[in-house]
């Protein structure tokens, strides 16, 4: 929003702007807030930045956690929901290093930027763009309950089919069926206004949004996809675009939640991320003589992806809920391979992207419950080790797929490889497949470790937890 501090506090004292929220991004991909009123606000507040405890956040143990948040000014947006006139700044995490600041290593904002800039370093292209779909659930009751004696989820949106025999108030019938939700129009899409309100918030929010639209799953599973734009500056869209959901959400007194798996018969949640490079301001991907007219640079990064496929599902599906929509049957990709417009393989080319400019890939399998910041970086360091290894994905046993992998007979389903099945399974990948993530110092060996202490204590609490299922299934032996 703010080429620099100077225009940034000119626009504050110009617009009678009140509040200034500072937000930083912790390990698990949410947003913390320190605010200040517009009278705190100066050059030296921008320059020396704010002392935080970083332990709070999962970075540093508590003997070490002294540390300073520094806003970008670039970051900065108008937050319309607040009383007071309020701006949101977006900040980098500092260290304190003697009598100097330096940037921290692990901070997920400062990994993204370290990607861009291994990438440029290498010459594998000077432009990386990424576009996520973002899928989701907006409802208009959720409540849950785990104790040592009650354990209980009740979800509920006005459009689902089980509300369609409810006679206990004037119900005029507008719901829709089970997995019938895809393109459905209204009076039976009941987010509608919700979306489109948070679509003009996000473009008010310089988050430029290419559509909206209802999706697969019948009691209010939605999509919203936004233009392409460079790995860091997704990353901050991405944190943008879930606040801005939730704060309409709260608004309008609906529930918004991107779990992967929140109904156990519908379509889950994923995070399809479309990628494309560009070099010189040219675009690199296209080829015409190519399979599915893709570049050997493409191909290379497509090969990179799949081989790192297994172990970088530890960050871009980190929540032990992942792995009940990385299951056959539910539009989940689970077969690591690539194919034209096919939905079943991890990695799809779309069959519709046909001009040079539009030529792209997509990654099927991540879901936003993971850090954007981390889940990009890794997605595009694995990547760039194909492209700089010249990976073909044919030479290491990726031909393309293109036939149904849902139908595969379980011979046939032996002979191809697949996701992991468990947050755990994908921690023990990550655990052995992480060198190429190290390249570059863009991530460190202690942000890798941190984060699988932190996914496997998770999976460890949800795997001891007794599931109502299993009182069903096994109360009475």
């Amino acid at each position: 929003m703010f080429k620099n501090i100077e225009e940034m506090i000119k626009f504050v004292q110009e617009e009678k702007v009140e509040v200034i929220d500072f937000k930083v991004v912790d390990m698990k991909g949410r947003w913390h807030r320190l605010t200040i009123t517009s009278q705190k606000l100066d050059k030296s507040v921008m320059e020396k930045g704010i002392g935080f405890d970083g332990s709070s956040y999962g970075f540093l143990t508590v003997e070490k956690s002294d540390m300073v948040m520094i806003p970008d000014p670039a970051s900065c947006f108008l937050d319309e929901y607040k009383e007071h006139k309020t701006i949101v700044c977006i900040a980098d995490i500092y260290q304190i290093d003697g009598n100097n600041l330096i940037r921290f290593e692990d901070d997920p904002r400062y990994i993204a930027e370290k990607t861009e800039s291994f990438m440029r370093d290498n010459n594998l292209a000077d432009e990386c763009l990424l576009g996520p779909e973002f899928e989701f659930f907006v409802l208009d009751h959720v409540s849950y309950k785990n104790t040592n004696q009650h354990m209980e989820v009740k979800l509920d949106s006005a459009q689902a089919n089980w509300n369609s025999s409810d006679d206990s108030y004037k119900n005029i019938g507008y719901t829709v069926p089970h997995h019938g939700g895809y393109h459905v129009d209204s009076p039976w899409d009941a987010s509608y206004e919700f979306r489109t309100a948070v679509s003009l918030a996000s473009e008010r929010a310089n988050i430029p949004i290419k559509y909206h639209h209802s999706e697969n799953g019948g009691p209010g599973q939605v999509e919203i996809e936004v233009n392409f734009a460079g790995i860091k500056e997704m990353a901050d869209r991405t944190m943008k675009i879930k606040n801005i959901l939730n704060l309409t959400a709260f608004k309008m007194r609906k529930s918004v939640t991107f779990m992967p798996k929140p109904f156990v018969d519908e379509c889950g949640n994923g995070m399809h991320v479309h990628i494309q490079l560009k070099n010189k301001n040219e675009w690199i991907m296209y080829d015409k003589k190519g399979y599915a007219e893709l570049s050997d640079i493409a191909h290379y990064a497509i090969g990179g992806i799949l081989k790192h496929a297994k172990a970088i599902t530890a960050i871009t599906n980190p929540s032990t809920n992942s792995y009940k929509r990385l299951v056959p049957g539910y539009e989940a990709p689970v077969t690591i391979g690539y194919a034209t417009a096919n939905r079943s393989a991890v990695i799809r080319i779309p069959g519709y992207t046909i001009q040079e400019d539009e030529k792209r890939f997509e990654l099927r399998s991540p879901d936003a419950t993971a850090n954007p910041y981390l889940a990009y970086s890794a997605i595009m360091m694995a990547a760039f080790d194909g492209i700089k290894n010249k990976i073909h994905p044919n030479d290491i046993g990726f031909k393309p797929y293109d036939f149904n992998l849902y139908t595969l007979s379980p011979e046939e389903q032996k002979k191809v490889k697949t996701l992991p099945t468990t947050l755990m399974e994908a921690a023990k990948e990550l655990e052995k497949d992480y060198e190429f993530l190290l390249q570059g110092n863009v991530f460190s060996k202690n942000i890798i470790n941190n984060h699988l202490k932190r996914i496997k204590e998770e999976y460890l609490l949800v795997n001891k937890m007794p599931h109502p299922i299993e009182f069903e299934m096994y109360y009475s032996l």
